[in-house]
């Protein structure tokens, strides 16, 4: 994934994980606490900040070419994985004197 990080970690993003296929149930959206890797769970953050979504180890990510939205397929399941943006920070904050 193109997303900034800082020592390793992903930058606060907040992201729509939808779940497809025959029973595609609510989309999950939230703040992105660990990027889709093969082999790695993806790890989601609810705004409360008391519960996480998390998927089985990732097996195959593609991207559509030009936009921030992925698919991953997962060992149980499949999703579509859409980018909404990226939180700022503080350094990216204009001061004004």
């Amino acid at each position: 994934m193109a997303m900034p990080s800082v020592h390793g970690s992903v930058a606060p993003v907040e992201v729509v994980l939808r779940k497809l296929g025959p029973k595609p149930g609510r989309p999950v959206i939230g703040r992105l606490v660990r990027a889709p890797r093969r082999g790695a769970v993806v790890v989601i953050e609810f705004p409360d900040g008391l519960h996480e979504y998390v998927t089985t180890p990732v097996r195959r990510i593609l991207r559509v070419a030009g936009q921030e939205v992925y698919y991953l397929q997962t060992t149980n399941s499949r999703y579509r994985l859409e980018v909404r943006r990226a939180s700022s920070t503080s350094s990216e904050t204009s001061q004004v004197r």
